[in-house]
């Protein structure tokens, strides 16, 4: 090869491109697929429709980290090393939108907020790419460790249940519903008055679906596998434990009569993915609104790796490479509310693999591009993620979400504490306003409707707190080095 070609433009052998390309679809496979598990199991859709999310997403996933990696005319494709997955930030508000419209509508809501987030990122690129000042470590940080909280009481209702629903901790007693039966029967027929309209039983016994013990265990087990193989093991495998580690609770299930296959044998070979196959998206403004902002969030997150790839990579990345590798955030997330699935955004877990392997070649990640999109292609895969029992999944769940959690609090303990006292009111202040919503659902209760997606995100009104409270302490100096760091820490997230 030619002295002349850069590291990252080295086209490597075609085994040696297969086998780092399935590496990095392997690290970042759990985190892949978890957001379509999450918000398909939010919006109530069947197991075969949160199967095809699963599928469309890990085709999307390798369509736009095409785009990025190969490039894709001068405008999008930052041509690095980069694969591309759903972000985590938008789970936030998706389950929102999703809770509180659940079903088709529902999604066809979530995926026209998508939609149109896209076309705002597009046209936002250029300005968000010249933003990075207003977001430094303080604020970076503390958005990573208000995203990882906000998320921990998913993974922990993967364990133990979800609050609502048929593992709800409490179910309506059998007698009472009886009792209720009996007085419609007799309303019907004019002897006692009629049942008020909503009239409803509250739970009041425990739930036997709810917490069981071997539920748990299974769980307990998944994340002492994690951690097991994560000390001992080394390299490939080390960065795959939570994967493997779902694959043993997987197995464990399997044997204990906890997991069926039925829907893997009834699932297709092979099928096409197509746009709008889910529903059909719905365009509300305040919805789009709200996943833009959380976009920008992304973007400006996106910004960090790229600097700190290209750091990484010894090429430098300028503010043209810049602008169009936040360009194919938005086309991603435009392609993702397309094809009925999420927004997408750079994975740090592969930037960090690229240090760790130290091979630069952008065209491992077009590898692993390839290998995505022929796995959204077989439905027996997608169908086999979603036979998946919860519990399992949340054993490697307070791990994935954990880290990221954790990720933002590695991000701020780097920051200036003692030489400016005032980072402390924004990190403090800043992740009090985060858990409003989770601690207190239905404090917007009494304000008007219009403005409940925008607070229902305890991650935006962070993000928010977090931008303007660092204005109105330190104005809107920044340091780009410092920035570039934090991105570099956030290799877990």
């Amino acid at each position: 090869m030619s002295s002349s070609v850069h590291p990252v433009d080295e086209v490597l052998p075609t085994g040696k491109l297969t086998a780092l390309g399935l590496q990095h679809v392997l690290v970042m496979y759990a985190g892949a697929v978890a957001v379509p598990l999450i918000v398909g199991r939010a919006l109530k859709l069947s197991p075969e429709q949160v199967a095809m999310l699963i599928s469309a997403d890990l085709f999307c996933c390798g369509l736009v980290t095409l785009i990025q990696s190969l490039g894709a005319t001068q405008w999008f494709g930052i041509k690095l090393p980069v694969m591309m997955g759903v972000t985590f930030a938008s789970v936030a508000p998706m389950v929102a939108m999703a809770n509180s419209n659940p079903g088709v509508q529902g999604a066809g809501l979530i995926f026209g907020s998508i939609m149109g987030a896209g076309v705002v990122s597009i046209l936002m690129a250029p300005i968000v790419s010249r933003m990075l000042r207003f977001f430094p470590p303080v604020v970076t940080g503390t958005i990573i460790a208000v995203i990882g909280i906000s998320l921990m009481r998913i993974g922990i209702n993967w364990i133990f249940g979800n609050p609502f629903g048929p593992t709800a901790p409490s179910i309506p007693s059998p007698e009472h519903l009886q009792w209720l039966d009996t007085v419609k029967q007799a309303a019907a027929s004019g002897a006692v008055p009629e049942v008020p309209k909503g009239l409803a039983v509250v739970g009041s016994v425990p739930n036997p679906a709810y917490a069981q013990t071997s539920h748990i265990v299974i769980a307990a087990i998944v994340l002492a596998a994690i951690l097991l193989i994560a000390k001992y093991a080394r390299g490939f495998i080390a960065n795959i434990s939570v994967l493997l580690g779902i694959v043993i609770g997987g197995v464990i299930a399997t044997a204990a009569g906890l997991m069926s296959f039925e829907k893997v044998g009834k699932a297709h070979w092979f099928d096409f993915v197509l746009p709008f196959e889910i529903a059909t998206p719905i365009f509300d403004p305040i919805l789009i609104l709200t996943m833009s902002l959380v976009m920008i969030v992304v973007m400006i997150e996106s910004t960090g790796m790229f600097l700190a790839l290209g750091e990484m990579t010894d090429r430098k990345v300028d503010q043209k490479a810049l602008t169009a590798g936040l360009r194919t955030d938005g086309l991603g997330t435009l392609i993702g509310g397309i094809f009925n699935t999420f927004p997408y955004t750079s994975f740090s877990q592969n930037v960090g693999l690229v240090g760790v392997t130290g091979v630069k070649s952008r065209f491992v990640c077009v590898a692993g591009g390839v290998i995505l999109i022929v796995l959204g292609l077989l439905p027996k895969m997608a169908a086999l993620v979603e036979s998946l029992p919860t519990f399992v999944l949340g054993g490697a769940g307070l791990v994935m979400f954990g880290m990221v959690a954790a990720t933002g609090i590695r991000i701020l303990a780097g920051v200036d504490y003692k030489g400016n006292r005032n980072n402390l009111f924004i990190v403090a202040i800043s992740i009090g306003i985060g858990m409003i919503p989770l601690v207190a659902p239905n404090f917007k209760q009494w304000m008007p409707h219009t403005i409940h997606p925008l607070i229902e995100s305890g991650i935006l009104l962070a993000s928010l707190s977090a931008v303007l409270l660092n204005l109105y302490f330190n104005g809107g100096r920044g340091d780009t080095a410092a920035a570039v760091d934090a991105a570099r820490q956030a290799e877990a997230h």
